[in-house]
Order: structure tokens, then C-alpha cells, then sequence
């Protein structure tokens, strides 16, 4: 019996609660999910991309079919290399939304083959984006309800405890 392989690609600098729960759902559809970390040299990141790879590794421990792999160029071409059927994508918004069905329009008229999966968070984690949570932890602020604490301890241990 074939695996259905999903790929959820994204920078996740931290990943972050709402990441968590988009994967813990998507490994109850997938018999696989492989968390794709971009390299993402067009954006400065906060963490390394091995820091990245570590933290989603640390949160998602206890989902086994899930894997965290980085990836760099077209994700499309990774998630073919790795068998993918699917691409799973996270939506908070109606903005998220305009740009991800264009995105997957894209990514359907490069990889037909993928189809794009689209997941939107529970309703605690709706406005949590890594955008802010690094903002927050960089000013100061309290994000412990927005991270796993192994995620947590590596922002104050990056931004410095306040």
C-alpha cells in the first residue's frame, strides 16, 4: 500500500504553536508529513536554518510520522524528490488566502501532480504568526503562549532575557 506524503514548507523562524497544530492535523490525513525548512537566503532570518531544523524537531518529537528536512529552490521540486502528493498550507485570514490561492496556482502550473492542501488553525492560534512572536520576544514581550517552551527558551536565549 502506497504512502501519502504531504509537505508543509515554510521558513518557521520560530515555528510556532499555530505551525504545531496545523502539523499535528495534517499528520492525521497524511500517513507522512515532511516539515520543509527553507534556507531562505532572501530573508534574515532570527535563527540558523540547523537552529530552525532543531526547534521543529524538539516541538513535533512526539508525532512520528512527521520529518523536518530543509529544502532550498522551487518547493515544488522538493516535494516531487520526496514523493509528495500534497502540499499543506496554513490560512489565518482572508489575506493569507489571496496570496496562498495564488500561490498554489503557481505551484499547480509547475507540479500538477501536488495538490495544495489547505488547513486553517484552531481558533487559539489564529493570530499567531512567527513574524510577531519575533517581534514580541524582541521587544520584551511575553510570547510564552504563543511557542513550545523548548522554542521559548531559544528566543530568550537569542533575544536576550528580559
Amino acid at each position: 500500500m502506497a504512502h501519502v506524503v504531504a509537505v508543509y514548507p515554510g521558513t518557521f523562524d520560530p515555528i510556532t504553536l499555530g505551525h504545531e497544530d496545523l502539523l499535528r492535523r495534517a499528520a492525521r490525513l497524511f500517513d507522512r508529513v515532511i516539515v520543509a525548512v527553507a534556507i531562505a537566503h532572501h530573508k534574515k532570518t532570527l535563527f540558523t536554518l540547523d537552529e530552525r531544523m532543531e526547534m521543529a524537531r524538539g516541538a513535533l518529537a512526539d508525532c512520528p510520522q512527521v520529518r523536518v528536512e530543509p529544502f532550498e529552490g522551487l518547493v515544488t521540486e522538493f516535494a516531487a524528490a520526496h514523493g509528495a502528493a500534497a502540499m499543506v498550507r496554513g490560512l489565518r485570514s482572508g489575506t493569507d488566502f489571496d496570496y496562498e490561492f495564488q500561490l498554489a496556482g503557481m505551484n499547480r502550473a509547475l507540479m500538477p501532480q501536488i495538490e495544495t492542501v489547505f488547513l486553517t488553525p484552531s481558533s487559539q492560534y489564529q493570530f499567531i504568526s512567527s513574524t510577531l512572536v519575533r517581534e514580541i520576544a524582541t521587544l520584551g514581550g511575553d510570547v510564552a503562549q504563543f511557542v513550545s517552551p523548548g522554542v521559548l527558551a531559544r528566543l530568550q536565549d537569542k533575544v536576550g532575557r528580559r
